[in-house]
């Protein structure tokens, strides 16, 4: 028998969390059942449940897929010399997500939603929420080492006001504006961080 490349099995496990994320957009978890993901991607239960057991495991995967990509690209930021601007970060982030993973902010939201009933699920956006503010705690931080932040601010509270715009801006595009675009946020947070008060 033929020895399956890990090539295929990662292209054939992509497929099944495409569908299933093309289901739930659609219809929401709860309203869809597994053999609607059977039917959306066209394969058997074997290889559906050679990857995922049940529908939640499919949850936590698109939800590790998200948050990993965000993370990702906040550590990055974070180690960047010179320092890159907030909005830039934010924005630039915010499109990579929206581009590559094609997952809708209504999905995103469900799984914010999903978590208070599902504690796997819940562990996990915690671990990956607490990185991405780990992550911004170290932006900030190094703002304020070059001088370009005031140090008498928590770089927490700095972190989690940030982590406060994405979830904000993906609600907004979720319930009221699907077509905001990512760069409203660097045009706001860079007005806000031109305000000067007397």
């Amino acid at each position: 028998m033929a020895r399956v490349s890990q090539e295929h099995l990662d292209a054939r496990r992509r497929q099944i969390v495409e569908g299933a994320a093309r289901c739930f957009a659609r219809d929401g978890f709860h309203a869809t059942s597994m053999q609607d993901v059977l039917k959306e991607t066209g394969l058997s239960a074997g290889a559906v449940y050679r990857y995922f057991p049940s529908k939640d495991a499919i949850i936590v995967a698109l939800a590790l897929e998200v948050l990993e990509r965000v993370g990702g690209s906040f550590s990055r930021a974070a180690a960047a010399e010179p320092p890159v601007q907030p909005g830039d970060v934010l924005a630039d982030t915010l499109e990579e997500v929206l581009q590559t993973l094609d997952v809708p902010p209504s999905l995103i939201i469900q799984v914010w939603a999903e978590t208070l009933r599902n504690p796997e699920l819940a562990a996990v956006l915690h671990r990956g929420i607490n990185a991405v503010i780990a992550s911004w705690t170290a932006i900030a931080q190094n703002y304020q080492r070059q001088g370009l932040m005031r140090d008498d601010v928590p770089a927490e509270h700095v972190a989690r006001t940030v982590a406060a715009c994405v979830q904000g801006f993906l609600i907004q595009r979720a319930l009221l504006a699907p077509d905001l675009r990512p760069d409203v946020l660097r045009d706001g947070l860079r007005g806000l961080t031109s305000l000067t008060l007397d």
